[in-house]
């Protein structure tokens, strides 16, 4: 699903993942992102906690055709039903508060995989472009 960067539909994430496609220095762009919420789909073999609680949360991870391993995420129900149709359960968690947490391992992010704006980063770059106090 394609999301013009002036389509009124479009939320604030959407843009700034438009923006980033075009000028991945935009540094207004990564701030919009980093201070918006995202949606975390809840693993089916997640805990209650895990779930719901507030000082955990289960990451859903996509091993990759190359053998990396990928957390998706998601800026709107929309982008996660297209890709992730069958997703029961998520979390909205803000962005800059997921990178700041985020595993020193290989694991990636790719925010809206499935869509035309979608933004893949690796672990150091979401702790480097992402994170926020």
């Amino acid at each position: 699903m394609e999301t013009p960067a002036n389509d009124n539909t479009a939320t604030p994430a959407q843009r700034a993942l438009d923006t980033l496609a075009e000028n991945t220095a935009d540094t207004a762009a990564l701030d919009t992102l980093a201070g918006s919420e995202v949606l975390v789909p809840v693993p089916d073999d997640a805990s209650d906690e895990d779930a719901t609680g507030a000082t955990s949360l289960a990451l859903p991870v996509l091993e990759q055709s190359g053998g990396g391993q990928v957390v998706p995420v998601f800026t709107s129900e929309l982008e996660m039903a297209d890709l992730l149709p069958f997703v029961s359960r998520y979390r909205l968690v803000p962005l800059g508060a997921l990178a700041a947490q985020w595993p020193a391992d290989d694991l990636s992010l790719s925010i809206d995989a499935g869509s035309e704006h979608r933004l893949t980063l690796t672990s150091d770059g979401v702790r480097t472009l992402l994170a926020r106090p």
